[in-house]
């Protein structure tokens, strides 16, 4: 049999729009001499709907695209993942299925089986779970379908399984002779390696061929890669999509016909390429075309600015450098410097006199208070003001500049540079920004090399270096990802990398008072195994120390 793998990008709630890019995709799968074409979950509706399926009409707008796309099809059996009611008495309203249409017909309705409740899925909370395994007869090939969640409890690769059942497991034992797999994965570092090890694994533990369709778009904080895959029984891998971009795969279950596109060269290159396709469909999707970046020379803003450039046109980003008080010549050199370097729109507006100004206007309240970080936060919040004016007055988006290391310990301003539509690399941890930058001047030096050197500062008093309040930035991201992603305590964290546990107690402690910050900032993009922001459900007011 001859398969279609249609990896596209779907907008959620533009019912429209998607079923007409699933009849375009299935087309061109009859024109490559497909006999079945396979789409992604919820691809009518779009991923993740989240709490839109409580909404009636949604599900009612969803089942109807169903059967209109059942009967505009070309003459091609598809698989296709959508939204519905359950049909039962008692349990929760709606279910996530997959269904295989052809010439206006439901030939299998198949509700998932295994609902994920980790992380950002909560899917429990919106759906009926399926108690019937997906088979079909087509063909001659009996076919065993799955939803993504579905092939993540696999006996042979997990050692600890977090379901009581294995759909792949009765689904081979029913007969199958190809699994398919319809999904909507998001990326996370180190995780294409991951699907890839885990599907290779299915395929030859179970002696069956393997086919996996995944989602490729930035939905809100999410980014899914695509990536598609399809091995042999054996394990050989006979189809590979494109990571991060629209793709159809077509190849033979014979193992005759591979169509193998090539995986992200590194795990540094696959971030970029993910920050890229968020930045570029949280813009799209949300209305907006022109986007702004204060640029204040140093690595973090710069990194965005150029990510924005490449994801949005070097037409569409405005560039605004706010000298203050305490700027140095040098950043205000390498903001013009990287900004001639990008082709982008640059302006200078100086904050000093308007710092006077506020300084001025507080000083019969500040008396005989001594100058602390208010001093500082007032300049931040000055170039949030004037950032936020021109995003109104231009209609663009502010892209926020902080990173993932500043916002866990709170080294950030509320209404300052926490301003924005868009935290960009609010997921990237500070020394995996210098990689970033890095490989952004893979192809010549777009960031000036001078953005990389100098010593990270917020530049908001005299001689100010991030050191001056935080640890080397090599040692906090250590502490960070073990608390984090890792959930290590703060003798645990101390025992496995070595740390002073002082040191690290205080790390945690900035991070436990700054959850009021971080539940205040723009949408991040998530690239890392544990974000902050839909996935990280912490309390703000607590006292469970680490």
């Amino acid at each position: 049999m001859k398969i279609a793998l249609a990896q596209i990008n779907t907008t959620v709630g533009d019912f429209e729009g998607n079923v007409g890019k699933i009849i375009q995709y299935a087309k061109l799968a009859v024109d490559r001499g497909a006999d079945l074409v396979v789409f992604p979950e919820m691809a009518v509706c779009g991923y993740p709907p989240r709490d839109l399926v409580e909404r009636p009409d949604f599900i009612q707008r969803s089942e109807a695209e169903l059967s209109r796309l059942a009967h505009l099809l070309p003459g091609i059996p598809t698989v296709v993942g959508y939204v519905r009611r359950s049909q039962i008495q008692m349990g929760r309203p709606v279910s996530n299925a997959a269904a295989i249409i052809h010439r206006g017909k439901v030939l299998l309705d198949y509700v998932k089986i295994l609902l994920p409740f980790y992380d950002v899925f909560d899917e429990s909370r919106y759906f009926e779970p399926g108690s019937a395994i997906g088979i079909y007869d087509l063909e001659g090939m009996r076919i065993g379908i799955t939803i993504c969640e579905d092939i993540w409890n696999d006996k042979n690769f997990w050692r600890k399984r977090l379901y009581p059942r294995d759909p792949v497991e009765e689904i081979t034992r029913a007969g199958a002779k190809l699994l398919l797999n319809i999904a909507s994965s998001p990326f996370t570092t180190e995780k294409l390696q991951l699907r890839y090890d885990m599907l290779r694994t299915i395929a030859v533990e179970n002696h069956i061929p393997v086919a996996y369709v995944n989602h490729v778009g930035g939905n809100d904080q999410l980014i899914l890669d695509g990536s598609s895959l399809a091995f042999s029984a054996g394990g050989t891998l006979v189809a590979r999509a494109r990571s991060f971009q629209e793709d159809l795969l077509v190849f033979d279950t014979a193992g005759t016909l591979a169509d193998i596109h090539p995986a992200p060269a590194s795990e540094i290159e696959a971030v970029y390429q993910a920050l890229l396709l968020g930045t570029q469909d949280y813009m799209r999707k949300c209305g907006f075309q022109e986007a702004i970046v204060g640029l204040s020379g140093g690595i973090d803003s710069s990194l965005v600015a150029t990510l924005a450039t490449e994801a949005l046109g070097a037409e569409n980003v405005h560039a605004i450098a706010m000298p203050g008080p305490y700027s140095s010549p040098d950043s205000l050199r390498d903001a013009k410097e990287l900004a001639r370097r990008l082709g982008i729109d640059l302006r200078v507006i100086p904050i000093s006199s308007i710092y006077e100004n506020y300084l001025q206007t507080l000083a019969p309240y500040f008396k005989g208070h001594p100058a602390d970080v208010t001093e500082e936060n007032l300049q931040a919040r000055i170039r949030g003001n004037i950032l936020m004016a021109l995003s109104n007055k231009l209609g663009a988006m502010v892209l926020s500049t902080g990173n993932k290391s500043e916002l866990a310990v709170g080294y950030c301003t509320l209404y300052g540079d926490m301003a924005g539509g868009l935290a960009v690399i609010a997921d990237i941890p500070k020394t995996m920004i210098y990689e970033l930058a890095r490989y952004a001047n893979r192809a010549g030096e777009r960031i000036p090399q001078s953005c990389m050197e100098k010593a990270p500062s917020a530049e908001l008093r005299a001689n100010q270096t991030d050191q001056d309040t935080l640890p080397p930035y090599e040692v906090l991201d250590v502490i960070l990802k073990a608390a984090i992603e890792e959930r290590l305590c703060a003798n645990e964290i101390a025992e496995k990398y070595q740390i002073q546990l002082p040191l690290i107690q205080d790390v945690l402690r900035r991070v436990t008072r700054a959850e009021y910050k971080r539940q205040q900032a723009a949408p991040a993009l998530k690239v890392t195994a544990k974000a902050f922001g839909m996935g990280r459900r912490y309390p703000i007011a607590h006292k469970f120390g680490g």
